[in-house]
């Protein structure tokens, strides 16, 4: 079950659709999984700040959950970009073929574990979880698992029920912010999603953050299984590698601008997200900002991997520039 809510443009015959406007840039569409959410901000934020347009390309921002829809939706030639997590990849493009990551949109593995207030976890007490019902996304859900298995939690033995959030499925909605609301209703006992829901939940006093895998809870091999990443097929850097191109250095120039001057983010925020969200998340990006950094390197690739064998999703580990489009690296540092 997935939803798709479009933010901008109306196009219903979606391949092909490649085509220059009256100004000669060129419309294009990326998708992100959570919409009201610091996971996936650089993304947002270049497309609403105008960045992807000061590079050429009109633009226009998807809303599409879960991940692996987006990807489907990339694979088969209806998205040119997909802001999502690097490790669902290869489990929508099978070893890697026909889809690349492009540029990281910051490092490490990007979710918190948020348990209900009064069980009176402390941080870093991974065994918290131990029988208790905790909300997570399709393909999220990995990143939960193997941190409890790297921590010797066992699933199935010690009671942890990893189950959807009710509600998440619902057109508009936002994961990380539906997961904060149905702790606080009591419909689960804690959820592993994005900082912005996971700071929701500790302003109303519902959650506790108990692990916080990017800033070094939990075992250290965790922080290394996924990144957020920008996306694309070889299908569109074959047919449009100025394109893709253009895009990199979108999401470079954006991360840059963050650094400069955080307060950007509200912009974004009051133009696409509730207004409590809106006022919070140039707090919640400033914490993330020093992990804002494009490059992908061939141990974050290594480790994705690993990761992604261990799920049973790849065969072998698959070489660096299979995964990742490294004619683009130059514009990492750029």
């Amino acid at each position: 079950m997935h939803y798709l809510l479009r933010l901008e443009g109306t196009q219903s015959n979606l391949h092909p659709r490649k085509h220059a406007n009256e100004d000669g840039a060129v419309t294009m569409k990326i998708a992100v999984p959570d919409l009201v959410s610091n996971s996936y901000f650089p993304a947002i934020a270049a497309v609403e700040l105008g960045f992807f347009s000061d590079e050429g390309i009109d633009i226009s921002l998807e809303h599409i959950f879960p991940v692996s829809t987006c990807l489907e939706l990339l694979r088969d030639g209806e998205l040119d970009f997909v802001a999502g997590a690097a490790h669902a990849v290869p489990q929508v493009f099978p070893n890697w073929e026909g889809g690349k990551l492009i540029a990281a949109l910051a490092r490490r593995m990007y979710w918190l574990l948020v348990l209900r207030t009064d069980l009176g976890a402390e941080r870093g007490d991974v065994d918290a979880v131990k029988g208790l019902r905790i909300g997570a996304a399709p393909l999220v859900d990995q990143g939960l698992r193997g941190l409890l298995a790297a921590a010797g939690v066992d699933v199935e033995r010690d009671e942890v029920d990893i189950m959807p959030v009710p509600g998440a499925n619902d057109p508009g909605v936002s994961f990380g912010l539906q997961a904060a609301r149905a702790l606080e209703e009591g419909l689960i006992d804690g959820f592993w999603a994005n900082a912005l829901g996971a700071e929701c939940a500790v302003r109303s006093g519902a959650g506790t953050i108990v692990i916080d895998v990017r800033r070094g809870d939990g075992p250290e091999a965790s922080r290394h299984f996924t990144f957020p990443s920008l996306i694309t097929s070889e299908y569109q850097i074959a047919k449009h590698p100025e394109v893709v191109e253009a895009a990199v250095r979108a999401i470079v120039k954006v991360q840059q601008a963050l650094k400069a001057d955080v307060s950007r983010a509200t912009e974004v925020g009051n133009k696409l997200f509730p207004g409590y969200e809106a006022e919070l998340i140039a707090d919640v990006v400033s914490r993330d900002l020093p992990f804002y950094d494009p490059a992908i390197t061939e141990n974050d690739v290594a480790c994705l991997n690993r990761f992604v064998q261990d799920l049973g999703a790849l065969k072998g580990a698959t070489p660096y520039d299979t995964a990742v489009a490294i004619e683009y690296a130059p514009l990492w540092t750029a």
